[in-house]
């Protein structure tokens, strides 16, 4: 859990969340805090839900983010699965819930990026049956889902792009070099047309030019036919050659051939025909489908990590052992060896893989001979689509011949051996059939027999381990062992398991006694869990009255609070009136002395510059009389200071 919280950290730290998170401040986060930045993390991964969860109800919060989660193919781990649970936790902003989310978020977010743009258009919109009977309708959807199938293809074609290594830049780079070269051939034409126009007779020559360049390009279409009907007749001519040959060859096979052979060989390719088509490529078809729903299921998951893909290894090996240990048990029971239809079973199922080993070879005979056919077609119309060079000579031509003919030998010599085992499977299915219809005489009459002696279903117990016989014996076959090896296998296994049988029989007494005692032991936890019950009964109903007591006394502690906060505010409001009503009554003193005051303030001012006025008078008097006046003699100047 430290490692997951410090990667979150990590994440939400870097750009472009930039949250300056440390592991103590991000767990000590509200609830509705962590809820916000998980909606930040879904922003950055869907710009649509960019809101600010206070101003949602939780209700829709919670509906919304499941749902893009769900698109995000979000797996709740271990015992979350619980969707009611799951929402619930995220309702509330559990860490449980809310810091795995956030983990899986930022370990994917380009890729979940890209999920959820491509959901905006893949993610098909659901229209009831009832609204597609109208025809308007019907139409828009098959627009919309043509749409789809658009934006599928140039999406491709954009990926393609991006990863196919072409840089814009070099592209506008060669467009203007391309644009510089035509404007310089441009001006090439130009100054080459104003020297031809100081030629005399210019036109003359420029329309010989023409017709020059006119009779090479003739001469050019001339020389491509000719080499094409060169071509065509090198074709025709192989052609020719083939046809013959095939000629040749039919006149061969028919020289030899009578409609009794041509029956059978007919016959022979309807049962290899009817083999495959009804035995072995539905297998295959089957297998092919398995594989793909196993594939799609796997796609259709999640991304499992290495805790998970130990967790199902655990399961595998558990489940093996719980295989093993059944398959000891029935084979334990009987001897796989007393049944005389073992031996033919196992001839069956030899044959049945030989035939199927030879139909395999068969297939991939016709396989090999379509490859040589698309081969040469394919070197034909290269030899068509070419300029004159022959692609295939006459004596490459004579060894593909002699290489198919091998082919075709081996090839019958193949079918010839399947024809064979087919009769021969055949003799053994026949035998098969007696063998079977005398083992149920024989299964009758010990049905009677078991009835009889009170031992009714023996029987069918001893077929199903004769099947996990045939089956182990098969397996045994496999691993290259014989008949004699597996009867001397069984003969051991039989000492082995009277071996553990007398060793299983004192652990089998004591297993008894230990039974015994398990129903004492049930019996008496029986009586305790009924006490237990009654006493916590009566200890429940203690409960729910005490949970009434502190209901009842909580509420009076709340009544109780709500007056106290009542009269504390009253006291204060009372304290406010006093304080406002004695500011009241000063603002009134002042109002009422205001006049009187403003006229006493104005006499103050005029005495203020009456005695300044005065102190001026005082300050001239006395420089007047210090200096006085100086009266120059024939002066017209008078200076006064």
């Amino acid at each position: 859990m430290s490692e997951q919280l410090k990667f979150i950290v990590e994440q939400l730290n870097k750009d472009p969340f930039k949250k300056n998170f440390n592991l103590i401040t991000f767990d000590s986060l509200e609830p509705m805090q962590l809820l916000q930045i998980l909606n930040d993390v879904l922003a950055e991964i869907d710009p649509k839900q960019a809101i600010d969860i206070r101003e949602e109800m939780p209700e829709q919060t919670v509906k919304r983010m499941c749902a893009l989660l769900g698109m995000l193919k979000y797996k709740p781990p271990g015992n979350q699965s619980d969707v009611s649970s799951f929402r619930q936790g995220l309702v509330i902003g559990s860490k449980p819930v809310v810091h795995p989310i956030l983990y899986w978020l930022l370990q994917r977010v380009p890729e979940l990026k890209k999920r959820a743009y491509l959901a905006r258009f893949l993610v098909k919109l659901e229209v009831p049956a009832e609204f597609l009977q109208d025809d308007v309708i019907t139409d828009t959807y098959h627009q919309y889902e043509e749409l789809v199938a658009s934006f599928k293809i140039y999406h491709k074609e954009c990926e393609l792009l991006r990863t196919s290594g072409f840089s814009t830049a070099e592209i506008r780079r060669d467009i203007g070099a391309m644009e510089e070269e035509k404007d310089q051939l441009i001006k090439r034409v130009e100054r080459l047309k104003k020297r031809v126009e100081t030629v005399s007779s210019h036109q003359r020559m420029l329309e010989q030019a023409r017709q020059l360049r006119v009779e090479k390009e003739r001469e050019e279409s001339l020389t491509q036919q000719k080499q094409e009907q060169k071509n065509q007749l090198f074709q025709a001519e192989q052609r020719l050659q083939r046809s013959q040959q095939q000629l040749k060859d039919l006149r061969l096979a028919a020289a030899d051939a009578n409609p009794e052979s041509l029956m059978k060989r007919l016959e022979e390719e309807i049962k290899i025909n009817s083999y495959m088509v009804s035995e072995k490529l539905p297998k295959e078809l089957e297998s092919m489908r398995r594989t793909v729903q196993n594939l799609q299921k796997i796609a259709s998951e999640p991304a499992m990590g290495q805790a998970d893909i130990q967790e199902l290894q655990g399961k595998i090996k558990e489940v093996m052992s719980q295989m093993n240990q059944l398959v000891d048990k029935r084979m334990m029971r009987n001897d796989p060896m007393d049944d005389k239809l073992t031996l033919y079973r196992q001839q069956a199922s030899i044959i049945s893989r030989r035939k199927e080993s030879k139909a395999e070879e068969l297939q991939e005979a016709r396989e090999e001979l379509a490859a040589a056919e698309r081969e040469l077609k394919q070197r034909t119309s290269q030899g068509q689509a070419s300029d004159g060079e022959e692609i295939i000579r006459g004596d490459e031509l004579k060894r593909l011949v002699v290489k198919l003919r091998s082919k075709g030998t081996v090839y019958k010599k193949k079918r010839q051996e399947i024809a064979e085992l087919k009769a021969e499977y055949g003799v053994l299915q026949r035998t098969e059939e007696i063998l079977r219809e005398r083992h149920e005489m024989v299964q009758q009459k010990l049905q009677t027999v078991e009835a009889e002696k009170g031992i009714s279903g023996y029987s069918n117990t001893q077929e199903e381990l004769e099947r996990v016989s045939a089956i182990k014996s098969e397996l045994d076959e496999k691993k290259g062992r014989t008949l004699d090896d597996m009867s001397e296998m069984v003969k051991k296994l039989n000492s082995m398991i009277v071996e553990k049988k007398s060793a299983l029989a004192p652990i089998i007494k004591e297993l008894r006694t230990l039974r015994q005692r398990c129903q004492e032991l049930s019996q008496e936890y029986e009586e305790k869990k009924a006490q237990y019950e009654s006493c916590t009964a009566g200890l429940e109903s203690n409960r729910s009255k005490l949970e009434q007591e502190v209901k009842a006394l909580r509420e009076e502690t709340a009544q109780e609070e709500n007056r106290y906060h009542y009269i504390n505010s009253m006291s204060e409001a009372s304290v406010c009136k006093k304080i406002t009503f004695k500011l009241r009554e000063k603002q009134k003193m002042v109002r009422e002395s205001h006049v009187a005051n403003m006229e006493q303030m104005k006499m103050w001012r005029d005495l203020e510059q009456l005695m300044e006025c005065k102190r001026q008078c005082f300050i001239r008097a006395q420089s007047q009389a210090s200096i006085g006046q100086v009266i120059q003699e024939g002066g017209e100047d008078r200076l006064v200071l």
